[in-house]
């Protein structure tokens, strides 16, 4: 493949009913903020805000959909029954941790959404796709079939795309996407190097975390990449390190970014550090840069409080890198005198920081890199796309309308059980389906 190979990264769009749940056991931010009075539409302009800015900076922008919220089917599945305000009313009283979680706006989230291989790298010259079964949560659990239409409506054509199962929803196949790989190359369009990073072996015993679970297992890894025919050689498959899991660092993206050939990672990263570079080195077709960011300068509480590594590394035409971080890290002194000491001054392509307020989901423990699916595509495969999925100025004035007129500023927890929240969202999703051009995707589109 040729330079004309662009990555593209697809932002999710902040659903309706964006709350503080304190769903996600292990997600320090998410926990700590639980109960706190949200506001979707300013998360979710937020957003807006930062593909905007990235689109205007040179860099190819799309966008995912929300799911559906409430998944009022899956209260029914649970036992719920009448209307839909009787079902709210009910899980309200009886089960209000079970409203919150079908009340999630988390696939905002969409480093979480799959797993993706560029066409450089498949056989088959296609690019592949692994909706990813984030069976370690409840609330997560619920997005995969809705992600894997979605994907399917956008990366429609056969010819260009390839869609697999999402694997078995049990723990030893516990996968969470993205956030746990890597992929390592020279130029987004030659071949690269895939690196899964998981937190525990399920048929066999490795020893893990005792304070917080994990979240990607070995096995999970090794059934993507032989999903998507890639080989011994051009995969690692590195363990996390179990301190850095108990310390808050539930995914890999939490304490490294990849990009290129450059590894931004903090040295409690990985079990094994020294084999994990090694084994890139070994397969890498470009010289791998480590950027190595040691306890000393950034210790994991920080690292973890800031999410100064869940941050966007984005390639520049000149070869530097540009690296977008959360407004945090420039609040935390620590980490921003390394940012400009060790990374900015450092023997490195990253030649810029920027930095950007994306509080309402930091608060859920959600990063800038957390917010994007990264997909390198041709710009054949850019024009395959289904519908109306790349930023402009007009798709991004629409869809700033489209929240103004349909989000609320304000929602509790107790917001949730209110039936006309529920109906609201319905019709803005029905409206962003149209907008967006991706059909009918949604459960109550299809019934």
């Amino acid at each position: 493949m040729s330079e004309e190979v662009r990555e593209v990264n697809f932002d999710g769009l902040v659903g309706p009913t964006h709350n503080y749940a304190g769903l996600a056991h292990g997600n320090v931010a998410s926990m700590r903020h639980e109960g706190l009075t949200a506001n979707p539409r300013e998360a979710a302009l937020q957003g807006l805000d930062k593909m905007k800015s990235l689109m205007e900076a040179g860099y190819a922008q799309g966008v995912l959909p929300p799911q559906q919220r409430p998944d009022l089917g899956a209260l029914r599945d649970l036992g719920f029954t009448g209307d839909d305000a009787s079902v709210l009313a009910r899980a309200a009283q009886e089960a209000p941790q079970l409203l919150r979680a079908v009340c999630s706006a988390s696939s905002m989230w969409t480093a979480n959404a799959a797993t993706v291989t560029p066409s450089a790298d498949a056989s088959d010259g296609r690019v592949h796709f692994t909706a990813a079964n984030l069976q370690s949560s409840f609330h997560r659990y619920l997005e995969p079939r809705t992600t894997a239409r979605v994907l399917a409506a956008m990366f429609r054509d056969e010819t260009h795309f390839a869609h697999h199962p999402v694997l078995p929803a049990t723990p030893a196949f516990s996968d969470e996407g993205a956030a746990n790989h890597t992929r390592l190359s020279g130029a987004h369009g030659e071949p690269g190097v895939h690196l899964f990073v998981y937190g525990r072996q399920a048929f066999g015993g490795q020893h893990g975390p005792t304070r917080y679970p994990t979240r990607q297992t070995l096995e999970a890894s090794q059934a993507i990449a032989r999903q998507h025919g890639l080989s011994d050689a051009q995969t690692v498959f590195a363990q996390q390190n179990p301190e850095a899991i108990d310390a808050g660092v539930f995914h890999n993206d939490v304490i490294a970014v990849g990009n290129g050939p450059v590894l931004l990672y903090h040295d409690m990263a990985f079990r094994d550090e020294d084999a994990t570079l090694d084994a890139l080195r070994a397969r890498m077709a470009s010289p791998l840069i480590p950027v190595r960011v040691p306890s000393e300068a950034v210790s994991l509480e920080d690292a973890v409080s800031t999410y100064l590594f869940n941050s966007q590394l984005l390639s520049n035409p000149d070869g530097s890198m540009t690296l977008v971080v959360p407004g945090e890290c420039q609040e935390n002194e620590t980490v921003w005198r390394t940012i400009q000491d060790l990374l900015l001054a450092g023997y490195n392509p990253i030649s810029e920081v920027l930095v950007k307020d994306v509080k309402q989901s930091m608060r859920n423990g959600g990063g800038p890199a957390c917010l994007r699916l990264r997909v390198a595509l041709s710009s054949a495969e850019r024009q395959a796309l289904g519908g109306r999925v790349l930023l402009d100025e007009a798709l991004h004035g629409d869809l700033t309308a489209w929240v103004e007129r349909h989000y609320r500023d304000r929602l509790t927890p107790a917001d949730l059980a209110d039936p006309q929240l529920a109906q609201e969202s319905l019709t803005a999703l029905d409206e962003l389906t149209q907008l967006l051009g991706i059909g009918n995707v949604y459960p109550f589109q299809l019934e």
